[in-house]
C-alpha cells in the first residue's frame, strides 16, 4: 500500500465518521439526548472529538444557514463532499 492508498482510507474512514455524526445527530432528533455513560453517549463523544477539529475550521468560513427555527450545518455537506471529490481522484 502506498502513500495513495493511506490517504485514500484516512478520507474513507472521515468519510465513515461524518456518515456516523449525522446518524448519531440524528438520533439525538429522534431518541431524545443520550443517557450520561451509555453505549451511544460514548461514541458520540468519540465521533464528535475526531470529527470537530475538522468541521470547526469550515463552520468558522461558513455560518449554519438559518431557515426559521432550525439551522442546517452547511461546513458538513462541504466537507463531506470535499471528502467523497479527493477520494475520487485517487
Amino acid at each position: 500500500m502506498g502513500l495513495l492508498g493511506i490517504v485514500d482510507l484516512a478520507l474513507l474512514i472521515v468519510q465513515f465518521l461524518l456518515i456516523a455524526r449525522a446518524v448519531l445527530d440524528w438520533s439525538v432528533v429522534l431518541a431524545g439526548p443520550a443517557m450520561p455513560g451509555s453505549v451511544r453517549s460514548r461514541v458520540s463523544g468519540g465521533v464528535f472529538a475526531v470529527t470537530e477539529p475538522i468541521l470547526a475550521p469550515v463552520r468558522r468560513l461558513v455560518p449554519p444557514l438559518r431557515a426559521g427555527g432550525m439551522s442546517i450545518d452547511l461546513s458538513f455537506m462541504l466537507v463531506f463532499f470535499a471528502v467523497v471529490i479527493l477520494r475520487s481522484f485517487i
